[in-house]
C-alpha cells in the first residue's frame, strides 16, 4: 500500500534537543531533533562505526559571562558544550576521529543593525573550538537571517534541514 508506514517508522522514538541541551544515542530507533537554530548553532557529530550520534544545540559562544549559568547547563555555551557533547559520545563508544560533524545555524535574526552579532560569534567560536580541537567539520549551514531545524537518524547517520524555503539531505557516514 502506497504511504503506508514501514514497520521501523512505526517503532521511532524522536528525542527533542531544546535550546542549551544536548543529547546523544546509539539507539538506531532513535531520530534526534532540534527546532529553530536562529543566532543558536545546531552542532550534530555521528561516528557511522559505532553509530553513536548527537546534537548538541548551544545559544552562546563563551560561558565566561555567566559561570553559575554554565555549571548548571554547560550545553548553553559553545565552550562548555561541546567538550559535553563530545565526552559524552565517546561514553558511547565513539572516537573521535571517525566523526562527523554538522554545524547550523547561527543566523543574523534581528532587523537591522546587529550590535551584538550573537549568530556570527557563535558559528565563530564553534568552528574555532572544533578545529583546536582536530574535529572535522563536513559540513556547514551557517549565517543567513534564516532558522533552521536538524534531524538526525542514528540508524543512518542522514540528517535533514529544513528552512523556511526548503530542505536538504546529508549523509555523516562518509
Amino acid at each position: 500500500m502506497a504511504g503506508a508506514p514501514t514497520i521501523a517508522a512505526l517503532f521511532t522514538q524522536r528525542i527533542i534537543i531544546g535550546v542549551g541541551d544536548v543529547a546523544v544515542s546509539n539507539n538506531q530507533q532513535v531520530v534526534l531533533s532540534t527546532y529553530a537554530l536562529g543566532s543558536c548553532i545546531g552542532v550534530i557529530a555521528y561516528d557511522p562505526f559505532t553509530k553513536v550520534g548527537g546534537i548538541l544545540h548551544l545559544m552562546l559562544p563563551d560561558s565566561s559571562i555567566s559561570p553559575d549559568k554554565a555549571a548548571q547547563q554547560p550545553a548553553m555555551f559553545a565552550n562548555t558544550g561541546l567538550p559535553l557533547l563530545f565526552r559524552a559520545m565517546i561514553g558511547l563508544k565513539a572516537d573521535r576521529h571517525r566523526m562527523n560533524v554538522l554545524v547550523a545555524g547561527g543566523a543574523g535574526m534581528l532587523s537591522g543593525s546587529d550590535p551584538f552579532k550573537i549568530g556570527e560569534r557563535n558559528t565563530d567560536v564553534t568552528l574555532l573550538l572544533l578545529k583546536k580541537n582536530g574535529i572535522r567539520v563536513s559540513h556547514q549551514e551557517v549565517g543567513g537571517t534564516i532558522n533552521r531545524t536538524l534531524h538526525l537518524e542514528i540508524s543512518s547517520g542522514c540528517v535533514s534541514l529544513k528552512t523556511p524555503v526548503g530542505s536538504s539531505q546529508f549523509n555523516l557516514v562518509s
